[in-house]
């Protein structure tokens, strides 16, 4: 409305599943490495075939950026365009830590979506951009992030 009535540039970019050093303590992506490396059990609901699109934080940011040069009014999905079943990044994870993830499967909550996806035909057509970062380079950069910050991040509650 602020555009159309005031000539406001309106700029919004819709995130996908953003991780990558750093992230929130509250994604799953963070919440895996930190419970698997410290050999916690980590709770998946459904068969874990459900499927995100996992986005990398660069990726994300190098989009945000490029958003800042529009005018007029857009709403942009920014995501991976590749999603991957929960499982595979769990076993990434493992694969990278070199530790067994102890699941603790419990029931898919009937609100779950099965899957995520952002179409980002939007993103390519007004920003030249497409994300880079794949799921396996993507989990290999944060979860060597997270060894090299473990006295950091012991204390973070999650």
């Amino acid at each position: 409305s602020y555009h159309y009535l005031y000539g406001i540039n309106t700029i919004i970019p819709r995130y996908f599943t953003v991780y990558g050093p750093f992230g929130r303590p509250d994604m799953s992506i963070f919440r895996f490495i930190k419970k698997i490396d410290s050999e916690e059990p980590i709770t998946v609901y459904g068969d874990g075939k459900q499927k995100r699109d996992f986005t990398f934080v660069e990726d994300i940011a190098e989009a945000t950026v490029a958003c800042l040069n529009l005018e007029g009014y857009k709403i942009l999905n920014l995501g991976n365009d590749s999603p991957v079943e929960l499982i595979y990044v769990i076993n990434l994870i493992e694969e990278v830590l070199q530790k067994k993830a102890k699941i603790q499967w419990q029931p898919r909550h009937p609100a779950d979506i099965y899957a995520t996806w952002a179409d980002i035909s939007e993103a390519k057509q007004y920003i030249g951009w497409s994300p880079k970062v794949s799921i396996e380079e993507g989990i290999q950069i944060t979860v060597d992030w997270f060894k090299k910050n473990r006295e950091l991040l012991k204390d973070i509650k999650i």
